[in-house]
């Protein structure tokens, strides 16, 4: 169960990093409510990364690193 959890996390991460940087925003000089759209993901991919990491640190902290007690 625990090697899932670790996988599920690596997942994430990964996934996270990979929707980091909007390569297909790159050429679009779209503008959204004054602000380009790029900066628009941005600020949701932040948003999101901080409830990721939230979520993480209360449930997940230390995974893979050192020895989680079974009772949280």
């Amino acid at each position: 169960m625990r090697h899932v959890r670790t996988v599920g996390w690596a997942v994430v991460a990964f996934a996270l990093m990979a929707l980091a940087v909007p390569w297909f925003l790159w050429d679009s000089s779209r503008v959204a409510a004054g602000l380009p759209v790029w900066l628009w993901w941005h600020i949701g991919w932040m948003g999101l990364a901080s409830v990721v990491f939230a979520v993480f640190a209360h449930t997940a902290w230390g995974l893979g690193i050192e020895e989680v007690p079974a009772d949280g």
